[in-house]
């Protein structure tokens, strides 16, 4: 199904100290919850005209056309939790949080996603148990239409958000001040509503195998662990299914953030374009049973399986991840995550980003290598991706446009070939192994309106063209393109990093080590990390944190020398970092090097420098980095 898009009003919501509360007391607790659920929540998201986009293991994500309805249905909420939990105290009563914005969003396969979606569950992080946070659009929109005013909690940072949000909450005592919500109606009889979950059941079922394998007849025996569809003829290319993560723990909590993990990163993975990802009720079938990947890979039709296991090791978590080839079962990667019980579920998002980074470039490795008798489009597509994940090279941008110009003779209809060979022909520019940049540039803009136009929620295609609007030195132009692409693929390192530079260029110095970061947690290994920790120091020296700035150039450095290169700017820029930290020998002997390697400037030389062009950047450079080369000896002229 093609992905639309539609503004809604996204209401996401999910309970205060719910791992807290199933250490405490499990059973009762998830009692309690359903019955919360059944009674009141799901009752008032109906009555509102609200529906229900989906639900994790303690909270849910709704949306609505009405963004007063969205609210009256969050305000009828909190107000029914007070009497119903009204004799449980703070520690054993469920209390919900609740957060609201309005936006445009992505709409596929019933579910929403973008950036709207996410601003809402950052929104709901903020509010207080029992309570709500609403956005500023929201605030405009019920401004004087409902019987309650709100505080304004001011700019807020979110996380994974690049721009500050404007919130404004509810809390619970002015909740507790509004009328007691009306009764919703009560829910069928239970006869009726076994029935018609069993038939809905047996429905959505069989939509689901006529959907997903047309051409399959059932299967005489299915396998005694998991009753499966049979598989279509030929698995497609990037298909996986992510099994339920193992809890190999004897506490409880950990197994519902298993079940997150497992959950984001069918979701994250699912954002892969062309990729084909098993759904979350399947691959959950799968629970707690003993299974082999390449039988999985026969019943669901997919090449590749994803596992893991989680074991809580005293304060530590272990987290365990591989990738299996599920045609010869062979081990594609696997990683290993050590982090702290406390830190792990505000880490969660890191660590599913890495592995679905990594999962999606194996794929593409692994795929660009399987031996084809007769290559079609999507073949030399992915022959050309991984291409372009190779190490910096004119052979490495020649080969992957050869591959994405063989895929567009093949069918020039092909996006992902035209974004292809657009992002080959830019770095060609970028990295100056172009022999003529101006055509270069001009055909990749050519590919990549057709692609934009065709494909307008490919974060790859607004990648791309930040790509090529920075080549064409439009920086500024290019800030919407990276959050863009960021609001379509949280996992997108690249965007981060290069958003961060355009900030940085554009005077917003204070944004770019975050988004930086932000880069290096989801891509570690990345080939271009040495020059991501290089920004990061050359911002800590302009807000004249020297010591800090010294450990991130170091790093930069570092990193650049196992690439076999030397990084004339950063040892320019550590040799400022020196003089102005009181060592003026090391200082000059850092500007010796650089000037033996090339940098052979002059002050007046940063005068047309576009990396100072911006009045509040040069004024800082004139305070740090340029005052530091002239303490360890740069001529003026």
């Amino acid at each position: 199904m093609r992905a639309t898009r539609r503004l809604v009003a996204i209401l996401a919501a999910d309970v205060a100290g719910y791992s807290r509360l199933i250490g405490a007391d499990e059973e009762g607790t998830l009692d309690r919850l359903k019955a919360h659920r059944r009674d009141l929540i799901d009752p008032k998201i109906r009555e509102h005209q609200g529906r229900i986009v989906k639900t994790t293991g303690d909270g849910l994500l709704a949306e609505f056309a009405s963004v007063v309805d969205a609210m009256r249905c969050a305000t009828e909420v909190q107000r029914g939790m007070l009497d119903r939990d009204a004799e449980l105290d703070d520690e054993r009563g469920i209390r919900f949080r609740i957060g609201i914005n309005l936006g445009d969003v992505i709409v596929e396969d019933g579910d929403i996603l973008g950036d709207g979606v996410n601003i809402a569950a950052r929104l709901e992080a903020l509010a207080e148990p029992g309570g709500i946070c609403v956005s500023r659009t929201v605030h405009d929109q019920i401004r004087d239409r409902l019987p309650f005013k709100l505080n304004d909690l001011g700019e807020q940072s979110v996380r994974n958000i690049a721009r500050p949000v404007r919130a404004y909450a509810l809390g619970r005592a002015e909740i507790a001040s509004l009328p007691p919500p009306s009764v919703p109606a009560a829910p069928p009889p239970r006869r009726w509503r076994a029935s018609a979950a069993v038939a809905a059941a047996a429905l959505i079922a069989a939509a689901a195998s006529l959907w997903l394998w047309p051409a399959a007849r059932p299967s005489p025996s299915p396998a005694p662990s998991v009753i499966a569809p049979a598989p279509p003829a030929a698995s497609p290319r990037l298909s996986i299914a992510v099994l339920p993560f193992s809890n190999l723990s004897d506490d409880p909590a950990q197994e519902y953030l298993a079940d997150g993990i497992t959950e984001d990163l069918i979701t994250d993975l699912s954002r892969i374009e062309d990729s084909f990802v098993i759904a979350r009720n399947t691959a959950f079938t799968y629970k707690n049973k003993p299974v082999d990947a390449k039988q999985v890979g026969r019943q669901l039709g997919v090449r590749y399986v994803l596992e893991g296991s989680l074991r809580r090791l005293g304060n530590q978590v272990r987290l365990n991840v591989q990738l299996v080839d599920a045609e010869t079962g062979a081990h594609l990667w696997a990683e290993r995550f050590d982090r702290d019980a406390q830190e792990l579920l505000g880490l969660e998002t890191e660590i599913t980003g890495r592995i679905a980074r990594a999962v999606r470039s194996r794929m593409v490795s692994a795929e660009a290598g399987r031996l084809i008798s007769h290559p079609d489009a999507q073949d030399y597509i992915l022959r050309g991706r991984a291409a372009l994940g190779k190490p910096v090279a004119r052979t490495t941008s020649d080969e992957a446009i050869g591959w994405f110009e063989r895929a567009l003779t093949l069918d020039p209809a092909a996006v992902r070939a035209q974004i292809g060979l657009a992002s080959a022909l830019i770095s060609r520019v970028l990295d100056e192994f172009s022999t003529s940049p101006t055509t270069d540039l001009l055909r990749a803009q050519g590919l990549l309106e057709r692609a934009v136009e065709a494909a307008p929620t490919s974060a790859w295609a607004h990648y791309v063209k930040g790509q090529l609007l920075r080549a064409q030195g439009r920086c500024h132009d290019a800030i919407p393109e990276y959050e863009a692409a960021i609001a379509l693929d949280r996992n997108s390192a690249p965007s981060y990093a290069w958003l961060g530079w355009c900030k940085f260029l554009g005077g917003e110095v204070d944004k770019t080590i975050a988004l930086e970061e932000q880069a290096i947690r989801l891509s570690p290994q990345d080939r271009a990390i040495a020059a991501w920790y290089g920004r990061i120091g050359m911002v800590h020296l302009l807000q004249g944190r020297t010591p800090e700035a010294i450990v991130w150039l170091e790093k930069a450095r570092g990193r650049y020398s196992q690439q076999s290169r030397e990084p004339i700017h950063i040892n320019a820029w550590l040799a400022s970092a020196h003089a102005l930290n009181g060592e003026i020998e090391r200082a000059r002997a850092e500007l010796d090097h650089a000037w033996k390697l090339g940098f052979r400037r002059t002050m007046a030389a940063f005068d047309g420098d576009p990396w100072y062009a911006n009045p509040k950047v040069r004024a800082l450079a004139e305070a740090t980095y340029f005052l530091g080369l002239r303490k360890a000896g740069m001529p003026e002229e």
